[in-house]
């Protein structure tokens, strides 16, 4: 639940990403002080500033006064020492990266500088209970040439076997970190045996333009033209009956008025189902405007608990005509993290609604992005996320690590999602007396890949 999102940093929430960075630790470690063969000592001392930046965000910044029990000037002692020894530009960004995730919050990390090329993999996946499955592949990419498909079970990704702990690193690592071109899956299908899969990466490269003060342009302003074009693309709905209502929300990034303007819809029908499946957080702002479009009375969300003070986060009802008084389910699944638990989590202690599907990713802490630049005359911007609050929910629990639990669990098997059926909306409608065929439910929100 983020305030300030950073621009750029779509994945979120943890263990692939640590064997792998613990590889890079174990390289530099064997370098034995041998002096790197591939980072100037020019960039190398940029970089370490850039640690001690971020280590002093922390120091200032971080909601616990004891910084989870870590001894803050010795653990970045440790990993400058790591830095002095890394081989690259990318184990640098590994070693800083590693400083954060060792401290185990979904909402503190390291965000890298933006790069010129764009890394598209041409598939998606997703843990499904305890099991990780390709969700989608993209017409004409190399997953699909190679035979990959929706309900293929991911055993192990380069290596590394997915796992709820581990996933939220994988999407950090492989989107943000250190994108790859190319991955080697081993996978499952649902009547098949395992099998090798070797995919490469659809890589296009940018041009590098700059202005008179080194600025990046190029890279930030197709960022934010993305950025954009997925905010306004984020938020679809379909009627699938005349008393029923479902919202496709994949994050929370619109405004006061479009929120208004979809619970207006909303308002048309007896019953309204809110897919929060997927959907990551982002700002509170809107989630306490969609909880105010929902309720007839003020709602207390909980408590946000900083260092030195604990403050009640309280929802203000739009009230009368302007709330949807219907029935309400919210869909979530183990994508759905941050704002869009504390929302179901809030439906389920006010009774407000039902919540159906996967657990969530408990993935929920409050944190503000810290931006800064490194070098001179042509420079790097980067920045950190850092936890400045917990969420203390109505009943004095925390989701972080924990999640939400649906009332009514429900999970596609792998033959559905060979099939491209939905049974958890189409489970959601059923609550509400509607019929749903689960392959028309799986056809209502198609995958929008990025051209």
């Amino acid at each position: 639940m983020t305030p300030n999102a950073p621009r750029g940093t779509r994945a979120r929430a943890a263990s692939l990403l640590l064997p792998a960075l613990l590889l890079v630790a174990t390289a530099a470690a064997t370098a034995r002080a041998q002096p790197a063969q591939g980072v100037s000592g020019l960039e190398r001392d940029k970089w370490r500033e850039a640690l001690n930046s971020i280590k002093y965000d922390v120091k200032d910044n971080y909601y616990d006064p004891a910084f989870r029990g870590k001894d803050l000037d010795a653990h970045f002692k440790a990993a400058e020492e790591k830095l002095k020894q890394a081989q690259s530009l990318g184990q640098i960004f590994g070693v800083i990266a590693q400083a954060l995730l060792d401290f185990d919050d979904s909402h503190l990390y390291f965000v890298p500088p933006g790069r010129t090329a764009s890394y598209d993999y041409g598939w998606l996946m997703q843990m499904v209970g305890e099991r990780c499955f390709v969700t989608a592949v993209k017409p004409g990419s190399d997953a699909e040439a190679k035979g990959l498909r929706p309900g293929d079970e991911v055993v192990t990704l380069d290596g590394f076997r997915p796992s709820r702990a581990n996933f939220w690193k994988l999407g950090y690592l492989y989107y943000s970190l250190r994108p790859r071109p190319g991955v080697r899956l081993v996978v499952q299908s649902p009547v098949g045996a395992e099998r090798q899969v070797d995919v490469l990466t659809r890589v296009t490269q940018g041009q590098r333009v700059v202005d008179l003060f080194g600025q990046n342009i190029n890279v930030f302003r197709q960022e934010a033209e993305d950025d954009e074009r997925e905010r306004r693309e984020s938020s679809r709905t379909a009627a699938v009956a005349e008393d029923l209502l479902v919202w496709k929300f994949a994050a929370f990034n619109l405004t006061d008025a479009e929120v208004d303007e979809a619970l207006a819809k909303a308002r048309k029908y007896q019953s309204l189902v809110i897919d929060l499946r997927g959907n990551g957080g982002g700002a509170e702002k809107t989630m306490l405007r969609l909880i105010g479009n929902v309720f007839d009375r003020d709602v207390k969300v909980g408590d946000i608990k900083r260092r030195k003070e604990l403050k009640p986060l309280v929802a203000k009802t739009r009230g009368g005509d302007n709330v949807f008084k219907g029935r309400l389910a919210v869909l979530l699944d183990s994508g759905s993290g941050s704002a869009a638990e504390v929302f179901a989590r809030v439906v389920q202690l006010e009774k407000r609604g039902v919540v159906v599907g996967d657990a969530s990713a408990g993935a929920v802490m409050r944190s503000r992005f810290h931006q800064h630049q490194t070098g001179s005359e042509i420079y790097s911007v980067y920045g950190a996320s850092v936890t400045d609050a917990d969420v203390l929910m109505a009943d004095g629990k925390s989701l972080e690590h924990v999640g939400v639990t649906p009332d009514h669990p429900l999970l596609p098997t792998a033959a559905d999602l060979a099939a491209g059926r939905d049974p958890v909306l189409a489970g959601a409608a059923a609550l509400f007396g509607v019929k749903l065929d689960p392959e028309k439910a799986g056809a209502l929100f198609p995958v929008r890949w990025r051209k």
